[in-house]
């Protein structure tokens, strides 16, 4: 893996956004992540990152050889609408999100990205295209990319990473689904409650207790068009009613029904 760092460039939805191939810049690699190969895969072990599920050690090997590893500020802009998608990046540490800043200058919060996640799938297309909308570290991230050219080539080699990407679309429809019902809902609680069942249904894990998601409050209060503290006061309520379990990162559902029928 060749280390590097990209330093995203701050921005304001009033100002021209810059690509991040103009502000790629050789510093020190990133404390919370080993440059060694070990300490790489034990990070991938943990996030067990689904754009390379199914690929043979070797495969994987061969992948995360051909990546550079980059970080970014906070605020920093990483990839912008309108400009070339050329860049595909697997975040590791930190967190981003995608962002559309409006013709009037509006800017507008779309999806968060968390560590083992993808974004810029635009390289991945046989045409050049440019990236839909514009992604930011919302803290101090590090990350791997590889260039177009490089990741499609890889893709040729690893049918697999295709397939992957594919199946990561229908997360992001899942999202966005949670998002358009939430709007159709008369209240606070109504929106969050549905939000939290929609995300749940679509990308979370059955596990012993019920189903676990991995969403952060932020990201629930965006959804939901609540704010923060009103979604931190709302899942505190559900968890002492026992409908639901926080941790750090991640929501236990115990009873979608349940929480449903309460938030009417």
């Amino acid at each position: 893996m060749k280390s590097h760092s990209a330093v995203g460039v701050r921005t304001s939805a009033t100002r021209p956004l810059k690509p991040i191939n103009s502000s790629f810049s050789a510093t020190h690699p990133a404390p919370s992540l080993s440059s060694t190969a070990a300490g790489l895969t034990a990070v991938l072990r943990e996030l067990k990152p689904r754009f390379l599920e199914g690929l043979t050690p070797p495969a994987l090997k061969s992948v995360l050889a051909a990546a550079k590893y980059v970080r970014s500020l906070p605020d920093s802009v990483i990839t912008t609408q309108d400009h070339p998608g050329d860049h595909l990046f697997l975040v590791l540490s930190g967190r981003a999100r995608y962002f559309f800043v409006t013709e009037k200058g509006q800017k507008v919060i779309l999806l968060w990205i968390p560590p083992g996640e993808i974004f810029g799938l635009m390289a991945l297309l046989a045409t050049p295209s440019e990236y839909l909308v514009s992604t930011e570290a919302v803290r101090n991230s590090s990350m791997l990319v590889w260039d177009r050219a490089t990741i499609r080539s890889l893709a040729a080699q690893y049918p697999r990473l295709f397939e992957n990407a594919l199946s990561l679309l229908g997360h992001y429809l899942v999202a966005y689904r949670a998002a358009h019902v939430s709007l159709i809902c008369g209240t606070a609680r109504e929106r969050l409650a549905h939000v939290l069942v929609s995300l749940a249904s679509g990308i979370g894990h059955k596990v012993e207790g019920g189903i676990e998601l991995k969403v952060r409050n932020e990201e629930l209060a965006n959804e939901a068009n609540v704010t923060l503290f009103t979604a931190s006061r709302l899942l505190s309520q559900w968890q002492r009613g026992g409908m639901l379990l926080k941790s750090r990162g991640k929501i236990l559902l115990r009873s979608p029904e349940l929480l449903l029928r309460h938030a009417a």
